[in-house]
């Protein structure tokens, strides 16, 4: 496939119906059918948008590739507009019972290219993602017009080792599908700007917003930023809607050979440990390296 030096993106964000995967599905297609600009290369939306962030309804709403009406409205969705989905993330159950945080990805047939599963599960501050999800093993990177993309989902931004793995290999683009609870801004402002400044790759930080239920809300202000650590793109609080943006990667490899930082990275970091010694002759301690 050539490699394109432009990509359109449209990315959604939205409150999504708490276990409610039909009305999910048609507030999808009722947005993206008023909304969507003409021209889009690709659409992203984020994280259990099916379903909403309720744990214990994960279980309920899960569905196998085979027969499942998620994956069968986005392949639609994606042959009818002509451009790549980056699905977010369902609720998937194999064969065997198990389930995962599953992000799918289509190309503009329609065709599923790839899925992603969550490789890191937030089960901490009363949580509990880790107790019904199994978590994936490895990173996924997607070819969108010839650009690399590394996707990743909420939680998984905590960990730059992935990140880092995904810029070795190449990738130019990073998504995080994420459903960010309000209680964690300074992470959620924070974190996205450092994967994309540390790997000089553009990043698209999408999460939904309004409530999760009484006590609980997502936080919203969904970002793209560049590989400066500049915001091109986003959506301010708690509103529905698109941010569309168009990345130059021509740019982005010039800024990449004129500051290889790449190329700095070292294959393996030894660390020494320092500790104090007692100087049997004096009385005095000094510093000796372990």
């Amino acid at each position: 496939m050539e490699t394109k030096s432009e990509l359109k993106l449209s990315a959604l964000q939205f409150n999504s119906i708490t276990g409610n995967v039909q009305a999910n599905i048609e507030k999808v297609n009722k947005l993206v059918t008023q909304n969507l600009e003409k021209d889009t290369d690709v659409l992203i939306l984020p994280e259990v948008w099916t379903v909403g962030w309720d744990c214990e309804e994960f279980s309920k709403s899960a569905q196998n590739l085979k027969d499942s009406s998620v994956i069968a409205f986005l392949s639609e969705l994606a042959k009818k507009y002509n451009l790549h989905i980056i699905g977010g993330s369902f609720i998937r159950k194999t064969d065997d019972g198990k389930l995962y945080n599953s992000c799918p990805v289509f190309d503009r047939s329609g065709k599923l290219v790839a899925l992603y599963d969550k490789n890191h599960l937030y089960s901490y501050c009363g949580c509990t993602e880790g107790k019904y999800i199994t978590p994936g093993n490895n990173g996924v990177i997607v070819d969108i017009e010839g650009i690399k993309t590394g996707l990743t989902i909420c939680y998984d931004i905590r960990f730059p080792e992935l990140y880092r793995e995904y810029r070795k290999m190449g990738v130019q683009l990073f998504v995080n599908a994420a459903a960010w609870g309000v209680a964690k801004p300074i992470p959620w402002e924070m974190l996205p700007k450092a994967r994309a400044i540390e790997n000089q790759a553009f990043m698209v930080a999408l999460t939904q917003c309004g409530p999760i239920d009484l006590a609980n809300w997502n936080i919203g202000h969904s970002r793209v930023i560049d590989y400066l650590g500049e915001t091109i793109a986003e959506i301010k609080a708690q509103k529905e809607g698109f941010m569309v943006c168009t990345l130059s990667f021509d740019e982005m490899e010039k800024y990449r050979q004129e500051c290889p930082v790449i190329n700095d990275i070292k294959s393996k970091y030894e660390v020494k440990v320092y500790e104090k010694i007692s100087d049997s002759t004096s009385g005095n301690t000094c510093g000796s390296c372990s």
